[in-house]
Parts: C-alpha cells; sequence; structure tokens
C-alpha cells in the first residue's frame, strides 16, 4: 500500500512543478533539467506508482515486478532531485527503499516473509 502513497506524493509533486511554483530552488547542479521537466517526470513515475500499487493491492501477478521497477526508478530520480527540495526527496526515498524491500521480500501466495 505504500505504493498508493508514494505515488500521489510524487503526483503533487509533479503539478507542483509543471505549475511553475515557487516551491522548488534551482541550483547549479550537475543534473539540472527544467523543473517542467522534472515536473513532467514526477507526474508520469507518480501514476506508474499508483498503477502498480493498484495491481499489488489486486494480486496481479504483474503488480510486483512493476511495483519494484518503478519504485526503483523513482528512488533514483528522487536521489538527482535532491538539490531543489532535500527533505522532500530524502523522505520520498526513504518510502520507496521501503517499497522496493517489502515487496521483495513478500510472498505472492501468503503475503508474509519467506
Amino acid at each position: 500500500m505504500a505504493l498508493l502513497v508514494s505515488g500521489p506524493l510524487s503526483i503533487l509533486m509533479g503539478a507542483s512543478g509543471i505549475a511553475g511554483d515557487t516551491v522548488f530552488a534551482a541550483s547549479r547542479y550537475t543534473y539540472r533539467f527544467d523543473l517542467t521537466a522534472w515536473g513532467w517526470l514526477h507526474l508520469l513515475l507518480g501514476v506508474a506508482l499508483v498503477v502498480a500499487g493498484l495491481g499489488v493491492a489486486a494480486g496481479q501477478s504483474w503488480g510486483r515486478g512493476a511495483g519494484i521497477a518503478v519504485a526503483a526508478i523513482s528512488l533514483i530520480t528522487q536521489f538527482m532531485f535532491i538539490p531543489y527540495y532535500p527533505a522532500w526527496s530524502i523522505t520520498i526515498m526513504a518510502l520507496d527503499l521501503l517499497i522496493v524491500w517489502s515487496l521483495t521480500r513478500s510472498s505472492p501466495t501468503t503475503g508474509t516473509g519467506r
């Protein structure tokens, strides 16, 4: 269910970036993109996280793999986004790491650890 928390949070972050909000501080950074580009990236990842979360919640076979993949991609993008909003990025990184850990540790048939 953490996917269904991380997804909407990423969608909100993306909407803020697309709207050109002043929440994010632009800095000199190697991975510096336009904040609108970051907004679209977070928005798309958020939608993918929600879809994967719904797949996991529904017990679909593709849900776990998609959830692991999308959460790992979100983890990487949040790492690259740290200079823009460090507190938020680190929090979402911890949540994404929890998602990857829990989806790799749980059994698809019983929902418990191995």
